[in-house]
């Protein structure tokens, strides 16, 4: 007999998977019209101009149709993922720390590069020319799923870097059980992506309470006690419209993040 609290769960992990699946048919769409665009330009010959497709929507509540997440520089001819993820640069064998300083207390995330090299490596590029400052945390969800996601430059779910990543350390938190999920334990802090493989950008979650999800969303990093702490006054002071699942009521903006190397004290 499955329980209500066990069908509830359920059904929110259902919608969550559904609305990621959305945004990566628009995100084909788009790539099919840019090409199109692309195509229609090469053709007339015409230097210099660019045309800009925009699908809106919002990944977070079903007010609308859920989006493409295209480059913040807002490049005409370029999809999400027409970028190269930046070259790696960090010390793999290091752990590092990613502080995101926010309008409502300061979090400590500390991320392991050596079982998530490629997602450390592209928070620390991002961090460093300043692409997290002065956004705001677009979602939280408080019924079946507890999270609070960030990390989008346009602050309603459809932004992203103009690159994606590869997928990593996707076994870390077990093997998934009968309903295909995984605990993802209060303090854990994951890439968000479309559903599909390999589509993470810029985007990530934050777990207030422990969490069911399928093993396919990169857990890089551990939030500090100050941090989660910070994380659940947001969740209990609920959603903007009293909903279970869109944007927290108490405005999160990270205002500076930073992605350093921790130090070793070698005394």
């Amino acid at each position: 007999m499955v329980s209500s609290d066990q069908r509830r769960r359920q059904l929110a992990r259902e919608k969550f998977e559904r609305q990621q699946q959305r945004r990566e048919e628009a995100r084909r769409r788009t790539r099919r019209l840019t090409v199109i665009i692309a195509s229609s330009v090469a053709v007339v010959a015409v230097i210099g101009v660019g045309a800009y497709v925009s699908l809106g929507g919002d990944d977070a509540k079903s007010s609308t149709e859920a989006a493409a997440s295209p480059d913040p520089s807002a490049s005409p001819s370029e999809s999400e993922s027409s970028a190269p993820e930046p070259a790696m640069e960090i010390d793999k064998k290091a752990t590092y720390t990613m502080s995101l300083k926010t309008s409502q207390g300061d979090i400590g995330i500390a991320m392991d590069a050596a079982k998530t090299p490629h997602t450390t490596n592209s928070f620390k590029a991002l961090a460093d020319k300043g692409y997290f400052d002065d956004t705001k945390c677009h979602r939280l969800t408080t019924e079946g799923i507890f999270v609070l996601q960030c990390g989008d430059p346009k602050g309603d779910g459809t932004g992203g870097p103009g690159y994606t990543i590869p997928d990593e350390n996707l076994t870390a938190l077990g093997k998934a059980g009968g309903d295909g999920s995984v605990t993802y334990p209060a303090g854990t802090v994951a890439m968000a992506n479309t559903g599909q493989p390999g589509t993470g950008g810029s985007q990530f979650f934050l777990v207030y309470k422990d969490t069911k999800l399928p093993p396919s969303y990169t857990p890089f990093g551990t939030m500090d006690d100050a941090g989660l702490k910070a994380v659940k006054k947001v969740a209990e002071a609920g959603v903007a419209d009293g909903a279970g699942d869109g944007a927290p009521k108490k405005t999160v903006t990270v205002e500076k993040a930073t992605v350093e190397k921790a130090t070793v004290d070698k005394a």
